[in-house]
């Protein structure tokens, strides 16, 4: 792998910026199990296939939403860096894969995404921001888990990439939140009023405005218990984000 595609001007792989997550650790409803870290030390390259898989989803789903919501100036800018980010870690860890001389095989999703996106109310923008709080849990246990297996793992240079992910993990997940928000009616009174016409037009759907829908941070709390039940709970299949190993 070219340690230049590494290069974020101020995070590399050979000495990664120290990154305070704590904030994440507050924002997630539970820790990593001790037997998930257990089970991934055993593991590494099926680890590292579902992590390019996951880099490569993240784009995709980013991608959608820029597509669905073409609308939202401030949202078409911060996914465009995302997707680009995404996409540069997915070239990056399939460069892994090659060093480590690993084929790449299939691996099937794992069910957490899924377990989220099935409780996505269906109208909008209750549907916006539910997918918006998705997506800043599953970057969110993302930057968890790469800290945490930065202190476990015994291969130094896969450890020093975690590390270099963080910074940009943590803002991905901030920068989802913070689109999130930019629907709150109370951001709508003091910023620029979001164009709910075209809204309801972008996704030829009916439009609920009432204030408990756009509640985003009742949203948070009720992905942060579904998601920390998917984290905890018993797993029979390891994958990034899995459960508790079965």
């Amino acid at each position: 792998m070219n340690d230049d595609l590494l290069n974020d001007s101020s995070n590399t792989v050979h000495a990664p910026a120290r990154t305070d997550i704590s904030h994440i650790h507050q924002f997630l409803g539970a820790p990593t199990p001790q037997a998930w870290l257990d089970a991934a030390l055993q593991d590494i390259p099926k680890l590292i296939q579902d992590h390019a898989n996951c880099e490569k989803k993240a784009a995709g789903t980013a991608m959608n939403l820029i597509f669905r919501y073409e609308f939202h100036q401030d949202l078409q800018l911060k996914l465009a860096q995302l997707i680009r980010e995404e996409m540069l870690h997915y070239e990056q860890v399939v460069g892994i894969m090659r060093e480590r001389g690993q084929p790449w095989k299939h691996l099937s999703a794992s069910r957490y995404a899924k377990g989220m996106l099935k409780h996505k109310r269906t109208y909008e923008p209750a549907a916006m921001i539910d997918i918006l709080i998705i997506g800043a849990f599953i970057e969110a246990r993302s930057c968890e888990r790469f800290a945490a297996l930065s202190e476990v793992i015994d291969d130094e240079r896969l450890a020093k990439y975690y590390r270099y992910l963080l910074k940009s993990e943590s803002r991905h997940y901030e920068d989802y939140i913070t689109l999130a928000r930019s629907l709150e009616p109370k951001r709508q009174q003091s910023e620029a009023q979001l164009d709910f016409e075209a809204l309801q037009q972008a996704t030829n759907g009916s439009i609920n405005l009432d204030q408990q829908t756009m509640d985003v941070d009742q949203r948070i709390a009720f992905f942060r218990q579904i998601e920390a039940e998917l984290i905890t709970s018993s797993d029979k299949e390891l994958r990034f984000h899995s459960g508790t190993p079965a």
